[in-house]
């Protein structure tokens, strides 16, 4: 398999592309040199985290079925409202332009995997920083996930030494929750997952999410700590009902044509989200064909950068079958969210009527 090579240009010319990025009234040409540069600078993390998602993949064989693990790389507009929304972060010591996620059954599931990692004689890469928003979850928001940030270390290929990864470890739950933020920042146009957008909306998937820890037993969002289960029941439905948030879901989530190929065997997928259409097409690619689907990524960002009303992502999570549920918010589809959601409001009313 073909991966890109780390780019010969300095850090300090990396941090300088990025710079461009995020400047309004950068030169045309320079934005376009720094464009290319930053594309290759994420082009070149697929290495690494391939690597990871390969150890991934061997760790989660012991835990339970349905595990899912998946990869992707940062998509360029992302990278760029990063840049933009934290000033002093640089371009080159971005820690998720490569990600690797693990989807498990359990809290005690995702601890456990996380212990595994931690044990240095089975796992050389350097552990920079862990975040924990499980048991720390976000106030603002309610998200929750695991999140390690590792510096790559490969004795048999020291080329890609030193490249930052974050691998994220979540209960399927915790993922239901945050690719129905994603999906429906999306469908609103407005960027929830980054904490921006209608108050209304956020504080919804906030007290969702804190409804949420009560069905894992794990530490509430601290704004609604003081609200027992039942309370936070009751929240969720006074909340859902205010902005009607589960009629315009069920709506979406039924709206999407897809199309693609159902290859069987491992491979890269360029998914194509048409928002607007409601549509979502997804290219396929075999192992050998990684470099063909950056090339194409990087087509359809600059396309859609000059108008075009696409979203493209290329991930890597196995057979579409798995693809979709690794990645349900490019497809548009929230549907376990809004089950989860109905049964929170039921529980509520019945509650509310004994």
């Amino acid at each position: 398999m073909s991966f890109a090579s780390v780019p010969h240009e300095s850090r300090k010319s990396i941090d300088r592309a990025g710079h461009i990025l995020v400047n309004d009234h950068a030169n045309p040409l320079e934005y376009a040199l720094a464009i290319e540069l930053a594309d290759q600078w994420r082009a070149c993390h697929a290495y690494p985290i391939n690597t990871f998602q390969a150890t991934l993949r061997e760790k989660i064989k012991n835990y339970s079925d349905g595990s899912i693990v998946a990869q992707r790389l940062k998509r360029m507009p992302t990278i760029i409202d990063k840049l933009k929304r934290f000033p002093d972060m640089q371009l080159s010591n971005m820690q998720d332009i490569g990600g690797v996620r693990a989807i498990l059954g359990s809290i005690k599931e995702v601890y456990d995997l996380a212990a595994e990692y931690k044990i240095k004689s089975r796992f050389a890469h350097e552990l920079l920083t862990e975040r924990d928003y499980i048991n720390q979850p976000r106030d603002e928001d309610g998200y929750r996930s695991l999140h390690l940030i590792y510096k790559y270390k490969n004795a048999r290929n020291p080329n890609y030494d030193n490249l930052r990864l974050e691998l994220q470890i979540r209960t399927k739950l915790q993922h239901t929750w945050a690719t129905a933020v994603e999906t429906m920042g999306t469908f609103l146009g407005q960027a929830l997952k980054s904490r921006q957008g209608d108050q209304e909306w956020l504080d919804f998937f906030a007290i969702t999410s804190s409804a949420f820890t009560k069905l894992e037993k794990s530490p509430a969002i601290p704004r609604f700590k003081h609200l027992s289960t039942q309370d936070t029941f009751l929240a969720v439905a006074d909340a859902e009902a205010k902005l009607g948030a589960l009629i315009k879901m069920r709506g979406l989530s039924t709206a999407v044509d897809f199309i693609g190929e159902n290859r069987k065997g491992w491979s890269y997928h360029l998914i194509i989200l048409k928002s607007l259409e409601r549509r979502v097409q997804v290219k396929s690619y075999n192992r050998d064909g990684l470099e063909q689907a950056t090339v194409e990524l990087a087509k359809l960002e600059k396309e859609a950068s000059e108008g075009r009303k696409i979203e493209p992502v290329l991930v890597s999570a196995g057979p579409v079958n798995v693809l979709r549920r690794a990645y349900p918010n490019f497809f548009l589809d929230i549907s376990e969210f809004v089950k989860t959601v109905d049964k929170i409001i039921s529980s509520a009313s019945r509650g509310n009527s004994s």
